[in-house]
């Protein structure tokens, strides 16, 4: 379920579509839904010139940032091999994200954090740095803000959820136990299509593979999660 681009605004980015979102009732795969740039999900942007500004500009929904946390701050890159002081969070994606809403209230964008290593030590680096974002921030009570923040990567196990502010949600690849409650902070359901089927991306879907996608897309919305 995720469709690449090539020779767009953001070279090497690698787009996924949040499919059939749970905000449409969704019957058979051959309704269309008329997908723009605020449907997709910008990866590794800032192993480019501008980081953030070059997927915000453009109308990306989602933007992920790949985070280690490295002496006391949260740096980004997608290895650790490709570590710079430099290049914090805070300097690549939080305070330009804090300036651009401070102009533009109503603007929606999920940013997702996928952490490579140490969950326990990066959440607490997260949340100290997420500070002056807070109120611009999506929570479990009050779902009307203009941010959401996303854990994907190396992330808690669903008990202890409850151990992080309710801005926090999670990613979540359907293979752990939740209670209802920890249900409540998974945000997205991102999963390998390698699981449900063998498709190579150019043939047709075969109708076997269809029909098992789809009950896994439809079981997700009715769980009333994007995916």
């Amino acid at each position: 379920m995720f469709a690449s681009f090539q020779h767009v605004v953001i070279k090497r980015v690698i787009f996924f579509l949040f499919i059939w979102l749970n905000l449409f009732s969704i019957q058979s795969f051959s309704q269309v839904k008329n997908y723009t740039v605020a449907d997709a999900h910008a990866h590794n942007d800032y192993e480019h010139p501008v980081p953030f500004h070059t997927a915000f500009n453009a109308g990306f929904g989602s933007i992920e940032a790949d985070v280690f946390p490295v002496d006391g701050v949260l740096l980004v890159a997608h290895s650790k091999m490709a570590l710079q002081p430099k290049n914090t969070l805070k300097d690549l994606y939080l305070d330009p994200l804090l300036q651009e809403l401070k102009h533009n209230k109503d603007r929606k964008v999920w940013l997702l954090i996928d952490i490579k290593k140490n969950y326990k030590s990066s959440l607490q680096l997260l949340i100290k740095e997420l500070e002056p974002l807070k109120k611009y921030l999506t929570s479990s009570n009050d779902k009307s803000k203009p941010v959401t923040i996303l854990i994907s990567g190396e992330r808690p196990p669903p008990a202890e959820y409850k151990n992080y502010p309710g801005y926090i949600f999670f990613d979540d690849d359907l293979r752990l136990h939740h209670t209802a409650q920890e249900w409540k902070r998974v945000g997205l359901v991102s999963l390998a299509l390698e699981r449900y089927s063998s498709w190579d991306g150019k043939s047709e879907l075969s109708e076997k593979d269809k029909d098992v996608v789809k009950n896994v897309i439809d079981s997700v919305h009715r769980a009333g999660k994007k995916i």
